[in-house]
Order: C-alpha cells, then structure tokens, then sequence
C-alpha cells in the first residue's frame, strides 16, 4: 500500500500549512517535509505529532540519526514484518479443519438420574473395555435412551421412546466428575480453587472460553466442574495397547457404529507399553485420557465435528492487540490463529533483536506461547503415525521437540510469549511452522513460495507444445523440464516432512530407498503402507523411493541415481542453500525497496539494487543497514513527490 493512500486530505492539509508556517526559520523545504513524514509513516507506523514537527524543524537536526533511532521500535518492525508477511501470505484460512480425534473433546446432552439435563464430554473413537461402547460414546442406547451417530445429532434407542433418566450406578460406573484446566487456573492442584471468572480478562488476557462451556445443561447455572467419560478422564503418560480381538462386521444390536477393530501392529504388541501423547496411543489404548485436569485435549461445546471452543478475534487488521471483533470460534481456529502469530512473532524478534536475516530461514528457536505450548506438547505428536503399521515408524520425531517447551506456560496463557533457544535437530526458521506447512502442504508448493519470496524468481513455462507422455520424471518430461528441473530438486528437501503436516521421517523406518517397497512383490510391507510414502512410479524390482526425492542430479545422460540426496538434507539444507545464493540479498533488497517505494523496481533501479544489496552483506544480513541505506536514498525522496496521478499510472503498469 502507498503511504500516500494513508495520508488523510486533512492531515496533509495540517501538516503542509505547519510546513509553510515554520520554513523560513528552519530553512526545511517541503521535500524535506515530505520525506519527515513518509518515514515517519514508514518506521514509527504513524504520520508525525506536531511536538515531533517542531522538533524536526529545529537547527541541528539529524533526520538520518533520528531514522536510526527508530529501526528497532513496533512501527519499523511491524513494517517489515508485513512485507514477508504479505509476499508469505503466512495465514491459514477457515477451509482447514484441523480436528485431531486424539485431542478433540466434545459435548453430549443426557438426562441425569434427577430427569434434568447433564452435559457428558467424550472423544470420539476412544477405547473401552466394554464391547457395548469401545470406540463409542461411554453409555449405551439401552441406558440413556438413545444413541449418538458419528456424525450429526442423537438419535433414539430403538426400543425406546426416547431419552430417560439415567440411572445413577450407569453413570458413576461410566463417567467421573473434573475440574478442566479450562475451567481452573489451578487445574494441576489436588484441589483448584481458582475458578474461571471476570477477572480472568485482566490477569489471564486473551484467553476466553466460550459462554456455553461455562454453564450447566441448564443455561444459567455457572460450571464448576464437569463430568467426563471415564477412560478420557485418565491422567497416566502411558497405557497398554488394547487389542480385544473384534473382526470387521456390521454393527451389533445396540449400536449405529461397528465395533473397531484391530490392526495387525496392535495384535502383535497387545499389552505393551505405549505413550498417550502419540497417536498409537490414543488409537490404541483404553487407558490413555486427556491428562490432568484433561490438558492434552481442547473443549468443544457440541457433538459438532468442529465445536465451539473459544471466543477471540477471528479479523485481525491491526494485529492481536487491536481486534476489531470478537467471536465464538472453534478448536481448528484456536490453533490456527496461534500457528499464524507463531510466524508474526518470529518474524518480529529477528527485526526487533536486529539479528541476521537469513535466520528467518535457518533459525533453531521460536517463541511460543501457552496454547503453542500445548499444541507443541500434546497435539502435534498425536497427528502422526497412525496405529503403528506405517513401515515400523510407532514413534513421532516432531520438527518441534517437546522436551524444549517451557514448563511455566500453561494452556491459558495466551498473552505470555517466551523464547525457545533450540527446537530440536529440525528445525529450520519458518520452514518447519504450522502454519507455513499448513499452507503450502505440498512439497512442490513450499519450494515454490520460497522460490519466490527469497530467490525474487518464479515458475513461467515456455511457450512449448505439450505431448503425451508416460515419462514420471518431470525433469526432464518434454513441456515441464523447464521448470521442474528447477523445482523438484528444491521440493525434495521436504521430502522428509510429512504433507499436510509437521513430522519428520526419520530415515531409520524411511530410507530413500526401501527394498521393502519394491515392485513387483509386496516386498516384506503392506502395499497402501508403501504407497503413502513410496512412489510406485520411481519404483523397481530393488526398492521404492521416498515420495519427493527423486533423482536430482544428471549424469550419464540421465538423471540419478542422485550422488547426494536433498532428502536427507531436510528443510534446513534448503534454507542453506537460498540464504547462500547471491539471489538472496539481491530479491531482500528488491522486496524491501519496493513495498517502501510503493512501486516496482525497474531496469533503472538495478545499480540502486545492488547497493542496497551490498549494505544488507557488508552490515551482516542485517535488515536495519539495508534501510538505512533505502530511506536515506534519492530514489526514497522521490517516491513521495508523486501526485495522485502519478501513482495510479504506476500501480497500473
């Protein structure tokens, strides 16, 4: 956006008269004038007060030391942080359900043994010991009076009329009464006392549940407490793998739902030992819950797919300390809204601290908050890995180490950021955040993006006549190779990034050849494991390849076998290569220098460009020297002496 097109009629008329008034005592012109205010706009976020005209207006003024003040305040940083921002386009939008089966509680109404109305929470899919409800909601048809569909509302029990009392021993054998953490500042005591309350909005800011999980069934009753299925309710770190031996058939009498059934993994390891943050354990196991104070698992207020859970601003314009609304969102955008401010917080510590820039890229730490916390710890492990038959791989190796989250952060603590020094041995600048993964799933579209925003260079094939192929390698695929030889090399460092999620694979169970994935036979693995991870196009009577790392080098005609595998460089060997290409500071240079422009860089400009470039290098890739050299420029003079006109017929080219 144009600073001209935040510059009020008004305000400009103000300023410009205070310009005329006092030129003739400071010697400014109204060039001078004009370059004040657009870096004011520029570096403070702000057209500048009249006790900071006066000040520019006296003798000895120095607007260059006056800018260099100002390149580590919040309008310099938010400035900045908004032009990767917008060229990353770092949110994830309402299409994106992100509903864990592990981390998910919801909400059903029954009728308490009074004949009033009792909300239950449960999980779906949780085991049970008891056949009648294993991986089902805990009380039967035949004890509440109807049943609950995987999908949609209640229904009736057949052999009822409808829902009726339930009678106290069913309930007491099958439920527990806790005291959530969304509910308890102190859920982690032996006995909370801090219940949720107005007060929360002063000392636990931004953290709001909605209005329905703080009533009874009765609408008016404040919650104290809430009763919960009894295996959710369990608070152990472990459990044992539970394999009852049910076989696929239709659902018995009883139930709208079949009976789960057991894999071939948890027959072989029923009985042992296995975590409950992990997704083979809460698939698994009958003793794995929510944890203590059911921390592990967010609140939902329906039996909905995606239920309501917290009320936050879902329009954020001006940032998350200036809403412009509040609404009752749900758990997806909880999560969604955290992943997103993880990238914008990121982005501002590195320009706040002045740190080298490439390390928006290459960076081991974070910040995190306490519901980052919480996902970081309890959700982002149980996406991974299914029920332990993928290849051998029962154990997730998160891009994010849990071990390294603080421990004083709870779930609450929405307001409260804190640096993480070391994610783990995957980490790698924005590459490896939820939010840029969830984005751009794909392999091919993460290398793209970046290809963009750091190499300033896109994807345009040539005018070529497509024909039909059978050629599974689009390097050299006649009409693609001139952008795929390019692209999949650069989509293969995340090769060992799951798509659509943050896990990595290790080599360990995913090697880039698997001979257990070869063609022809079975191999030894499971042919939809194989096909999950293993392309059946790049595979032969030896091994499978790991989807994403093709051959990328050319030797001998053709390409690969690869002499390095960009695979096993993971997300961090791609980030070693951009911020090691001459193209980096070059493409920084031209996206700051023109987001501050307010117009495109031309041919003209590549001299400009190039010092801007050298000053980014020379003061170690630190953004503040390559804006001082930006603002102080003629080119940056200029661009505010355009007229309406003037810059309409640029913006149009």
């Amino acid at each position: 956006m144009r600073r001209a097109s935040l510059w009020s009629a008004a305000a400009s008329a103000a300023l410009a008269s205070i310009a005329w008034t006092h030129a003739a005592e400071a010697a400014r012109t109204l060039d001078d004038y004009r370059h004040f205010r657009a870096l004011s706009i520029d570096l403070v976020g702000r057209i500048p007060t009249r006790d900071e005209v006066a000040a520019f207006e006296k003798d000895g003024f120095d607007v260059d030391a006056w800018a260099a003040t100002q390149l580590k305040g919040a309008g310099y940083v938010d400035r900045l942080r908004r032009i990767y921002l917008d060229l990353l386009r770092l949110q994830v939008g309402t299409t994106v359900q992100f509903v864990p089966q592990v981390t998910t509680l919801r909400r059903t109404t029954i009728k308490g043994p009074n004949g009033k109305d009792l909300f239950i929470y449960y999980r779906r899919g949780q085991r049970r010991t008891r056949d009648a409800t294993d991986g089902d909601f805990c009380l039967t048809g035949q004890e509440t009076g109807y049943e609950l569909p995987k999908t949609g509302a209640a229904v009736p029990w057949p052999d009822a009329s409808g829902p009726h009392p339930v009678l106290q021993a069913d309930l007491d054998a099958n439920t527990v009464v806790v005291k959530p953490w969304w509910l308890y500042r102190d859920y982690k005591s032996a006995s909370p006392t801090q219940l949720y309350d107005a007060s929360w909005a002063t000392t636990v800011p931004g953290f709001v549940p909605v209005a329905t999980l703080l009533t009874d069934a009765d609408g008016t009753t404040p919650t104290t407490s809430i009763r919960i299925c009894k295996e959710e309710a369990q608070t152990a770190d472990t459990g044992t793998i539970y394999a009852p031996g049910h076989v696929k058939a239709p659902p018995p009498a009883g139930r709208l739902t079949a009976l789960p059934t057991d894999t071939g993994y948890a027959k072989a390891h029923k009985g042992e030992s296995v975590a409950c943050t992990i997704d083979l354990g809460g698939s698994t196991s009958a003793d794995c819950g929510c944890g203590v104070g059911l921390e592990r698992c967010l609140p939902g207020e329906s039996t909905a797919f995606d239920p309501k859970a917290f009320a936050f601003t879902s329009q954020q314009p001006l940032g998350l300390d200036l809403p412009t609304d509040q609404n009752d969102e749900t758990g997806s955008a909880w999560n969604r809204v955290w992943w997103g401010e993880e990238a914008s917080r990121f982005l501002g510590y590195v320009l706040e601290q002045d740190r080298d820039f490439r390390e928006v890229l290459t960076a081991r730490y974070s910040l995190v908050n306490g519901p980052l916390t919480q996902f970081y710890r309890s959700t982002a492990p149980s996406t991974c890995c299914g029920n332990g038959v993928n290849l051998g791989n029962t154990q997730p190796d998160p891009l994010f180490d849990p071990a390294a989250l603080p421990s004083d952060l709870l779930p609450h603590d929405a307001t409260k950021w804190e640096l993480v020094s070391d994610r783990g041995p995957h980490a790698s600048g924005i590459l490896t955040m939820p939010v840029f993964l969830t984005k751009f799933g794909s392999r091919r579209a993460r290398a793209h993006v970046l290809y963009n925003a750091f190499k300033c260079q896109d994807f345009i094939a040539g005018n070529i006549q497509l024909k039909p192929s059978t050629e599974p390698n689009l390097m050299i695929r006649d009409g693609c190779s001139t952008c795929h030889a390019t692209l999949e090399p650069l989509a293969s460092y995340f090769s060992r990034v799951q798509e659509n999620d943050w896990t990595f694979l290790p080599a360990t169970s995913f090697p880039v050849d698997n001979p257990l994935c070869k063609g022809g036979t079975d191999g030894g693995a499971p042919k939809f494991f194989c096909a999950s991870y293993y392309d059946p196009a790049f595979t032969d009577d030896q091994n499978g390849t790991l989807r994403g790392a093709y051959p990328d080098t050319f030797a001998n005609g053709k390409y690969g076998p690869p002499v390095t595998h960009h695979a096993d460089d993971g997300p961090a060997g791609l980030a070693a290569e951009l911020t090691s290409d001459a193209d980096f500071p070059r493409c920084v240079a031209q996206n700051v220098a023109s987001a501050m422009l307010g117009r495109r860089l031309t041919a003209d400009d590549a001299g400009f460009q190039e010092s801007l470039a050298q000053a980014f290098v020379q003061g170690g890739y630190k953004m503040s020297e390559l804006v001082k050299v930006l603002v102080g420029s003629s080119r940056y003079r200029a661009s505010n002496n355009w007229t309406s006109s003037q810059w309409r017929k640029e913006q149009s080219k």
